[in-house]
Formats: structure tokens, sequence, C-alpha cells
């Protein structure tokens, strides 16, 4: 993922948080720009939890990286539905 910088992160980020907010219900909630702070601390996230479970995300390519970011992603919004209700 670091070969793309920090275009590619928010590429990635934006469609992962997109679709992760399609997923979750929140599209009508958010915009272009929260979608892709959602997709790119999602793939932070999804990163860290899937480092903790023993899986090596620094090799994994572009099509793992998008699928980290959209775990992420969804395992955030998740988060912050529960604590807004």
């Amino acid at each position: 993922m670091l070969g793309l910088g920090i275009i590619g992160w928010i590429i990635i980020g934006g469609l992962a948080g997109w679709i992760g907010s399609k997923m979750m219900g929140t599209s009508e909630q958010q915009g272009i720009l929260l979608n892709i702070v959602v997709g790119v601390v999602g793939g932070l996230l999804g990163g860290f939890l899937l480092n903790l479970v023993g899986v090596d995300v620094k090799g994994g390519g572009l099509i793992f990286s998008f699928f980290t970011c959209l775990l992420g992603s969804v395992i955030l919004l998740f988060v912050v539905k529960k604590v807004r209700t």
C-alpha cells in the first residue's frame, strides 16, 4: 500500500468508506469527505486488528488493502452506531 502514496490511500479509503457506509446504512448521513476519513481510519483499524490475530498486512497488495479498509470501516461504523444509540 505504501507504493500508492497518499492519493492511493484517499482513493481506496474513499471507496471502502463509501461501501462500508452502504453496508451499515449510514450512507445518507455521510458525504464524500467523511467516507474518505472513515475508509482511511478503517484501514488503520483493520490493519491493527489483523496484525493482532497474526495476519501479515504489509505485503497483501491492492485488493487485500481494500478489504482491510472495508473491514475496518464496517467495524468503525458499527461501533459509532452503538455509541450513538
